[in-house]
C-alpha cells in the first residue's frame, strides 16, 4: 500500500465509494476532491497501475466504457493506509 502515490491512494477511496463507477465517473469526483481538472493522461495510466497491481478490477459496462471495482487487496491496503493514518503520533523528546 505504501509503494501507491496519494493521487494513487484518492483514486482507491473514490473507487470504494462507488458500485463499479466508469472512468468519466472517477474522473468527475476526483476532480471535485482536488477542485482541479484531471486529464486523461494523468487518470488512466494511475488506474492501469492500480489494475496491474490487482488493487482494482477493470470490467466493460458497454463497449467503449470501462468500469472500475476496488478487489479485496485494495481494500485491505485502503484500510490498513486508514489505520495508520489515523494512529496518533508520539511526541518527540527534544
Amino acid at each position: 500500500m505504501f509503494d501507491l502515490s496519494g493521487f494513487q491512494r484518492d483514486l482507491l477511496v473514490v473507487i470504494r465509494r462507488f458500485d463499479q463507477p466508469s472512468g468519466q465517473d472517477i474522473k468527475e469526483e476526483i476532480e471535485q476532491v482536488y477542485e482541479d481538472e484531471i486529464n486523461h493522461g494523468r487518470l488512466y495510466p494511475n488506474l492501469d497501475t492500480l489494475v496491474q497491481q490487482d488493487y482494482v478490477e477493470k470490467g466493460r459496462l458497454d463497449r467503449r466504457t470501462n468500469s472500475y471495482e476496488i478487489t479485496e487487496q485494495g481494500q485491505d491496503a485502503l484500510d490498513e493506509w486508514i489505520e495508520w493514518s489515523q494512529k496518533e503520533t508520539p511526541q518527540l523528546s527534544q
